[in-house]
């Protein structure tokens, strides 16, 4: 393994600088439940591995003018033992407590998995159909001034599912860096919920993932839906379609199932010695169809 320097720096313009001077060759790290394994296996070789864990700016876990702020450096377990997160974000809740066990909840976070950019990734697709938008730290100083933080901080935004652009890649450019994410506080008649599946409970990889997100209007019709699949893409991927096929339609089973099917027909997946691409196929259809029931059934009694 080439040797590198950790560097823990005390301030945003410090992490934003020492990430410039590096280009690609320097990384990032919070819980490094990807990074250090990624190291050791000769995908990066980095001259800094740039902690940022200790930041007061990536430790943020509140709601403000109606907005979830999540910093990227937030542990699952800090998500899910927030009662009041637990209330307004149970699909959020459904991802953070299948990752791993209770030593990886304790250090791995929803920002880390965004950035690892895997396809199988559990957490992205729960924050693609909460609309989750993703903060990142402008290496340019460009971008407008966020007043959100105690020091002002040059940042500009992306929709989540825009962030991966392939596996194990961003749309991060060098120097640029996660800072946090922030996700609207849904309105009432508002569910969502995550569902993965597993060859086995040692095997902690999706083998297909499917997140779901659904609005009800006051007649209790759709009024608006997301559906998003993990591990049967190079992304993670909205499936617009399916969602928009459900809007002004009542929430049950024969819809649900029409659902899944537009979300089978856009999966794209691989074989490999998880399951087959016909499988993948098979579990997004049933996946989607049980993700909206239980989006809906929390969208009922919101």
């Amino acid at each position: 393994m080439h040797p590198f320097s950790y560097v823990a720096p005390s301030t945003v313009d410090a992490v934003t600088s020492v990430l410039a001077d590096h280009g690609k060759r320097a990384r990032p790290i919070v819980g490094g439940t990807d990074l250090l394994v990624q190291v050791r296996g000769g995908r990066f070789e980095l001259d800094a591995v740039v902690d940022i864990k200790n930041l007061s700016e990536t430790n943020v876990l509140d709601v403000r003018d109606g907005t979830l702020r999540l910093g990227a450096a937030v542990p699952f377990h800090r998500v899910y033992e927030n009662e009041k997160i637990r209330q307004q974000f149970p699909g959020l809740i459904d991802a953070a407590e299948l990752v791993g066990g209770i030593q990886i909840q304790s250090r791995a976070s929803f920002g880390g998995n965004l950035c690892n950019a895997t396809p199988s990734g559990d957490t992205i697709g729960p924050l693609i159909v909460y609309n989750a938008v993703a903060v990142i730290v402008d290496a340019t100083g460009q971008s407008d001034l966020c007043e959100w933080f105690d020091d002002p901080v040059s940042v500009r935004t992306e929709l989540v599912e825009d962030f991966c652009t392939g596996p194990g890649k961003t749309v991060l450019s060098d120097g640029e860096w996660l800072i946090e994410l922030r996700i609207p506080v849904p309105p009432k008649n508002f569910g969502a919920a995550y569902e993965r599946f597993i060859p086995r409970n040692e095997m902690d990889i999706a083998v297909a993932g499917v997140a779901s997100s659904i609005q009800l209007d006051d007649e209790g019709n759709i009024a608006a839906a997301r559906v998003a699949l993990a591990a049967v893409a190079p992304i993670p991927l909205l499936v617009s379609d399916a969602g928009d096929s459900l809007i002004g339609k009542p929430p049950n089973i024969e819809n649900f199932t029409a659902a899944g099917d537009i979300a089978g027909s856009a999966a794209k997946p691989i074989s490999d010695m998880r399951g087959t691409s016909e499988q993948r196929v098979h579990l997004v259809r049933v996946l989607t169809r049980r993700t909206l029931e239980l989006a809906a059934q929390r969208a009922q009694e919101a």
